[in-house]
């Protein structure tokens, strides 16, 4: 298939990166292997949002950090980047806000060229009638497109009480997609075979099974931290040492938010800190 017929892609990662790890990076470079093997697509660009301190999580350290830490990861990629919009939001904002948001800056950002490139081509166009006397074609580009990624847990949460709304679900995988990595202990096609929602937009959800597995968790990593053991080459290194010199995750981190109630869940149930 000829490259001008291939849809540009781009890859969202939203999630609390508490901290950052190899394996989040791992799955960008995975969904883009998975989707340009199609055929169909091109794999433009990665963004890495982290969410805001307002998402209540036990355990979740301030948002600066996180952050830092994950711009200092996206520092050795070259089309991975870190988007600071939902982190800074005053509020929780729900998933589905913040792909709408971003896919919103995608098409501003393909008007822009857009515009540029109708100048320019108008310029050439002109010149080559001076030139040749006679007037070019322009071809349509396609509209890039703008996926979801995850892990097969996210699927799992789908089926949460409160923790996602319906039309939330139905707006992230109907209108734009999803790609999803598989782990140990997770059968995302289980998920979407007893989803109504998720098996009528099957089609929509790419499943990226990763042969070599890779069970790095944030969990397990704040853990290990916690009791002084080694976490290296389970983090960029310059991650670590941003870890080691703000001395971040120990028993009193591990401990914020343990009495309040996570932002969806009150949000979508009503329920409040006890």
């Amino acid at each position: 298939m000829a490259a001008t017929n291939l849809t540009e892609v781009v890859l969202l990662a939203c999630g609390s990166f508490n901290p950052i790890t190899n394996m989040h990076l791992r799955m960008f470079e995975l969904a883009r292997d998975h989707l340009e093997d199609t055929g169909h697509y091109t794999v433009v660009k990665g963004i890495i949002s982290p969410v805001g301190d307002a998402y209540k999580k036990k355990g979740l350290i301030e948002v600066d950090h996180r952050l830092e830490m994950a711009s200092l990861a996206a520092d050795t990629s070259d089309w991975i980047t870190v988007d600071p919009w939902e982190s800074l939001q005053p509020e929780w904002v729900e998933t589905a806000k913040v792909v709408r948001h971003h896919y919103e800056e995608l098409l501003a950002s393909e008007q822009n060229k857009d515009a540029v490139d109708s100048v320019k081509y108008a310029k050439k166009r002109r010149i080559e009638d001076d030139y040749f006397g006679s007037a070019s074609h322009t071809k349509r580009r396609g509209g890039s497109q703008l996926m979801l990624l995850c892990g097969a847990d996210v699927l799992e949460s789908f089926s949460v009480p409160n923790l996602w709304k319906q039309e939330d679900i139905v707006e992230i995988v109907g209108r734009y997609g999803l790609v999803c990595i598989t782990r140990s202990g997770n059968d995302p096609h289980k998920f979407i075979h007893q989803s109504d929602v998720l098996w009528k937009y099957r089609k929509n959800i790419h499943v990226v099974h990763e042969w070599v597995t890779n069970e790095i968790s944030a969990t397990h990593v704040r853990r290990a931290l916690r009791r002084g053991q080694s976490v290296r080459y389970l983090l960029p290194d310059a991650v670590l040492c941003y870890i080691k010199e703000h001395n971040l995750y120990n028993a009193e981190s591990e401990q914020k938010n343990a009495d309040v109630v996570l932002a969806p869940l009150q949000k979508f149930t009503g329920a409040s800190s006890s």
